[in-house]
C-alpha cells in the first residue's frame, strides 16, 4: 500500500500523463497557491469545507481524524481573513492530515512552517476569521475557478496543485 503522505510523486509528471485528458477527471488549479506548511509535497484524498470568513467548520474538521487526507476550503477567495493558523496546523499534523489547502488566507507563517502537515493558500493576514457557525462541509467546492469534489484525490509540490477524479498513485 502506498503512504500518501509521503509517496514520491512531482505534479509535473502528473501533468505530462494527464495532458490529453479531456474527461475534466484530471485538473490543475491556477498558480496563486504558495506553500506555507511543513511539508511541501503531499497528498491524499480530499475533504471539502466551504465558509466564508469563518473557519469554526474548518476547525471542527481539523479536530477529527484525518487518516492521509487533504482538506480543502473554499474560503471564497477572501484576503481579509485568516482561515488557518498555528492551532489548526498543529491540529492537522496531531490528527493525520496529509495537508490543507485554502482558497483565501492562512496566518502564524512561522508556527505553519513547523506543523508537520502541507499547508497551502493565497496569502498571509493577521487578523482571525470571526465564528459564526457558518459554512458547509463536504460539498463540491471551487478553487480559483476549478471544481474540487470530495473524494477526489489532491496532489501538491513545489510546482503547483493537481485534483484527480481517481488515485494517481500505485
Amino acid at each position: 500500500m502506498v503512504d500518501r503522505q509521503t509517496a514520491a510523486f512531482s505534479t509535473c509528471d502528473l501533468c505530462d500523463v494527464h495532458k490529453g485528458d479531456d474527461t475534466g477527471a484530471f485538473r490543475v488549479l491556477p498558480p496563486g497557491f504558495v506553500q506555507y506548511g511543513g511539508k511541501p509535497s503531499f497528498s491524499g484524498p480530499v475533504a471539502t469545507i466551504k465558509c466564508f470568513e469563518d473557519n469554526t467548520l474548518v476547525k471542527a474538521e481539523l479536530d477529527t481524524p484525518g487518516q492521509g487526507r487533504v482538506l480543502v476550503v473554499d474560503g471564497g477567495g477572501s484576503l481579509r481573513r485568516a482561515l488557518v493558523g498555528g492551532n489548526l496546523a498543529a491540529a492537522a499534523a496531531r490528527n493525520g492530515w496529509a495537508g490543507v489547502v485554502v482558497n483565501g488566507c492562512v496566518r502564524d507563517a512561522a508556527e505553519l512552517r513547523e506543523a508537520a502537515v502541507g499547508i497551502c493558500a493565497l496569502g498571509l493576514m493577521p487578523l482571525p476569521t470571526e465564528k459564526r457557525n457558518e459554512g458547509q462541509r463536504d460539498v463540491a467546492v471551487q478553487m480559483q475557478a476549478v471544481w474540487v469534489r470530495p473524494g477526489d484525490w489532491l496532489y501538491a509540490d513545489e510546482d503547483g496543485i493537481v485534483v484527480s477524479a481517481t488515485s494517481l498513485l500505485g
